[in-house]
């Protein structure tokens, strides 16, 4: 499957939405640092597509989504575009990244909650089935601000975007948490890898 192919069942209505939140992304990273510069140029590839590839993998049972640590909205922006059922809640401690998040929503119609908060300070007000992130933190980091929600869902699931060193933090992650994870080559990044994690639970440590 090529990159190009994760937008082939995709209507058209979605790729004129996504093709809009492009033009403000470019727009907006003249003022705020929404991507890395070096990428802007290749953002439909770098972050569009690459965001869009994550799709697949939250199921049709998945109803409500935190993407943690949205920043430019990659990728659970594009996961509201792409998947309007879902009850999308976008995490982001920046206010002016906020902004932006709450612009492409009005610009697309794209239905989304901004949360202007670190994850940390969250308030309990809702409960996902399922997780995404992306560029944010290591695994076991990620795994810990799943935990609260793990405790009233034990059934969550997380989407993860990594990086090159994704074993390691695999196998640092199983030291401390006991799950299950499919590890799935990432569509546009040699070294990227999606990982899907389930049946989430610290491990039983005993002196």
């Amino acid at each position: 499957m090529s990159p190009e192919d994760v937008l082939h069942d995709v209507s058209r209505e979605s790729i004129e939405k996504l093709k809009v939140y492009q033009r403000l992304l470019v727009k907006w990273q003249k003022a705020i640092n929404l991507v890395s510069p070096k990428t802007i140029d290749d953002a439909w590839e770098r972050h569009f597509l690459d965001s869009a590839q994550i799709s697949r993998l939250v199921g049709p049972h998945i109803k409500t989504v935190a993407d943690i640590g949205s920043g430019g909205g990659f990728p659970g922006l594009v996961l509201a575009i792409l998947r309007p059922e879902l009850e999308m809640h976008l995490i982001e401690s920046d206010q002016r990244k906020c902004q932006f998040l709450r612009a492409v929503s009005r610009e697309t119609d794209a239905k989304i909650s901004v949360r202007s908060t670190r994850i940390e300070d969250l308030e309990d007000d809702f409960t996902p089935d399922c997780v995404t992130a992306r560029a944010l933190a290591d695994l076991p980091k990620l795994l810990s601000f799943c935990e609260p929600w793990v405790q009233r869902n034990p059934k969550l699931e997380a989407v993860l975007m990594k990086g090159a060193k994704t074993e390691q933090e695999v196998a640092a992650a199983h030291e401390i948490y006991d799950f299950q994870c499919d590890i799935h080559d990432s569509l546009t990044d040699p070294q990227g890898r999606v990982l899907h994690i389930h049946t989430l639970s610290p491990k039983l440590h005993t002196a």
